[in-house]
């Protein structure tokens, strides 16, 4: 089931048989590559366009994708140094980080 997320700034959607969040930008897709586990959602990769390098883009859309994760009572497990880096600089999130994760 395929469902569309549009927050302030960024339409999201959730493509469950690609298990990816999708955005298009400038009409180019970008996503961020997702796995589950129980009640975990592990955010696995970040596909991007050639020459694509809006980190504040990407922030915002990782900032979504934790809204997400809110609304689904999911806890994030962060597989790439990005993603672990986002935790870092934006503590508000860290309560989605299941036990036993240290960032």
């Amino acid at each position: 089931m395929d469902t569309t997320v549009i927050s302030e700034k960024i339409e999201i959607r959730d493509n469950t048989f690609a298990r990816q969040f999708e955005t298009l930008v400038d009409g180019k897709l970008i996503s961020v590559e997702y796995s589950f586990q129980e009640k975990k959602i592990f955010l696995t990769r970040i596909n991007t366009f050639e020459g694509f390098a809006d980190e504040d883009f990407i922030n915002e859309l990782l900032k979504t994708i934790m809204e997400i994760a809110y609304e689904r009572k999911l806890k994030v497990v962060p597989i790439l140094p990005k993603i672990a880096l986002f935790f870092r600089k934006n503590t508000t999130y860290r309560d989605l980080l299941p036990p036993g994760i240290k960032i």
